[in-house]
């Protein structure tokens, strides 16, 4: 397969996943769009890894992976606290983290 056909699929899944987060008000939606994102992203840095002949591309890809399991576990952690003191799971509600 050509490499114009990943990039065009992670463009399109970058883009999916952005409309995502701009339209959804939903915390864990947004939350696995933020994750299509990146994904979109690795996928994007596999394919120019691929026809570069590079394996440092793909260690790059395992690092962006590592890092947004992170980001899911933390931002899980802050809607499972904020469902159980009774927060609005609304993004537009949330008024108690602002500083």
């Amino acid at each position: 397969m050509n490499i114009e056909w990943f990039l065009v699929l992670s463009a399109l899944l970058f883009t999916v996943g952005l409309i995502g987060v701009i339209v959804r008000r939903n915390p864990v939606v947004i939350l696995l769009c933020l994750e299509l994102m990146l994904s979109a992203g690795a996928l994007a840095l596999l394919a120019f890894s691929r026809m570069l002949g590079n394996q440092d591309g793909q260690v790059f890809v395992l690092i962006v992976l590592v890092v947004a399991a992170c980001e899911v576990v933390v931002g899980l952690g802050l809607v499972v606290a904020m469902y159980r003191r009774r927060l609005p799971l609304d993004v537009d509600e949330m008024k108690e983290l602002k500083g």
